[in-house]
């Protein structure tokens, strides 16, 4: 599939405007079983659905499964294929406040996300922090991967 289009904002104001709308949807990412490899390296987590693929191709799901916290820790990635805000210095991630593991996610399978602007309140140090609504669909299922409440801060 073709690439989506940057959404681009022309300052934190412009953004804040669109409050209670969905603003973006991200490119397709396809997860790849060296991901969750090296994810598995990265954090610890070693469990056999993720990266013993004979033993998960017999198990419950029927694959190997990215870990849930992959599909979260994918959030920038979806963010940089969909939104773009000009006149922003730096932005940080600031946290999450509700997350949601819908739906296991097969090894090749392909994930988007929908980005949906909750709130934007202005903060210290000429900046805003937004909370954004963010629901990780997988291609050809009928409920999300993953829906999370993530919450960023940008200044200009």
């Amino acid at each position: 599939m073709p690439a989506m289009s940057i959404r681009t904002f022309e300052n934190l104001e412009a953004l804040a405007a669109c409050v209670g709308q969905s603003v973006a949807t991200s490119d397709w990412v396809t997860i790849t079983q060296a991901q969750v490899n090296q994810f598995a390296e990265a954090t610890g987590d070693h469990q056999w659905i993720h990266i013993d693929v004979e033993r998960a191709k017999a198990g419950p799901f029927g694959a190997p499964i990215a870990h849930g916290f992959l599909t979260l820790s994918l959030l920038p990635t979806f963010f940089e294929s969909a939104i773009r805000i000009e006149g922003v210095r730096m932005g940080v991630n600031y946290g999450l406040n509700r997350v949601r593991f819908m739906s296991p996610v097969p090894v090749g399978s392909r994930l988007r996300a929908h980005i949906k602007l909750l709130a934007s309140d202005a903060i210290d140090g000429g900046g805003r922090q937004q909370t954004w609504e963010v629901t990780v669909e997988l291609e050809g299922a009928a409920k999300p991967a993953c829906v999370a409440e993530s919450v960023s801060r940008a200044y200009a």
